[in-house]
């Protein structure tokens, strides 16, 4: 598979045949690619919102008025959840909303979506990501280079201090290690920029299974 390589200040590039990615063929894959991506947002999710019961709000605990003859509805409680300040009736509670999620499906779905945006041409390689005065004027432009427009993740293994600092004020711009990168990652960003240190990795885990 070819993908085109920048020059390290994103000025020149060439196409280069990449022949250890992986490749597909149909539908392959896909479905596991919906599956990780669920189970990741959902793994991301806290758990922590939480509403009262009508049992659990302070007060309420006298009847407003007596059953008859007031010429209005019988109340029990100001604490009715038809009443202002009342509880909550099947309010969310906190609970835990991860999925399990087994590794030959991660490793698919990782694979599989390498794979998707590779064909697309959204999956750029650079050289190396070279910031020597970290000033995130010099990373934007090579970034705009690459990729002029749209959120760009750059990919490398691992990072120099000063990309890190040059990139980091950078709104559209995302880092993340080769090693931690997820089927997530992949999906979610218009242009994906790769060092080829990094490629190398993203290549040995695909065909090492460790995703």
């Amino acid at each position: 598979m070819k993908l085109t390589v920048f020059s390290s200040d994103g000025t020149t590039s060439r196409e280069q045949d990449f022949a250890d990615l992986p490749t597909f063929e149909g539908d392959k894959g896909l479905q596991a690619v919906k599956e990780v991506v669920v189970a990741i947002n959902a793994n991301n999710r806290q758990g922590t919102h939480s509403t009262k019961t009508r049992g659990e709000v302070r007060g309420g605990g006298k009847k407003p008025w007596r059953q008859k003859g007031t010429g209005r509805a019988r109340a029990g409680s100001i604490r009715s959840p038809l009443w202002v300040g009342g509880g909550v009736v099947f309010g969310p509670k906190p609970r835990d909303y991860s999925k399990k999620i087994n590794g030959k499906v991660k490793n698919l779905a990782f694979s599989r979506a390498l794979f998707d945006r590779a064909v697309a041409g959204e999956i750029a390689v650079i050289e190396k990501f070279e910031a020597p005065t970290a000033k995130t004027k010099a990373m934007n432009l090579v970034v705009t280079r690459i990729a002029p427009k749209g959120r760009v993740l750059l990919v490398d293994a691992p990072f120099a201090v000063e990309t890190t600092r040059a990139s980091r004020n950078l709104e559209r711009v995302s880092l993340q290690e080769a090693a931690k990168l997820n089927t997530h990652d992949l999906c979610q960003y218009k242009k994906i920029v790769v060092s080829t240190k990094a490629l190398e990795t993203i290549i040995a885990r695909v065909n090492g299974g460790k995703n």
